[in-house]
């Protein structure tokens, strides 16, 4: 398999991802796909793919308190 991914801008807010598959001893042919990012203001966490992260849940958990607590300094004002 071969596997070329590519980044561009495209204007001031949006990033193309696109990433094109060449495998022939799976596809008949080679295939691409492009996927529009869209800039965001939110805080961005990294998130890394792997079956045994066990981590996740306690980060996921961290995050929920910080936002809990924001919540609840909001609502006393």
């Amino acid at each position: 398999m071969h596997l070329v991914e590519r980044f561009k801008r495209t204007d001031a807010d949006t990033l193309l991802y696109e990433f094109t598959v060449d495998d022939p001893a799976t596809w008949t042919s080679r295939w691409t796909a492009s996927i529009p990012m869209a800039r965001s203001h939110d805080r961005m966490y990294e998130y890394a793919c792997h079956e045994g992260n066990y981590a996740m849940p306690a980060m996921l958990a961290g995050a929920r308190a910080d936002e809990a607590a924001e919540a609840q300094k909001t609502s006393k004002r």
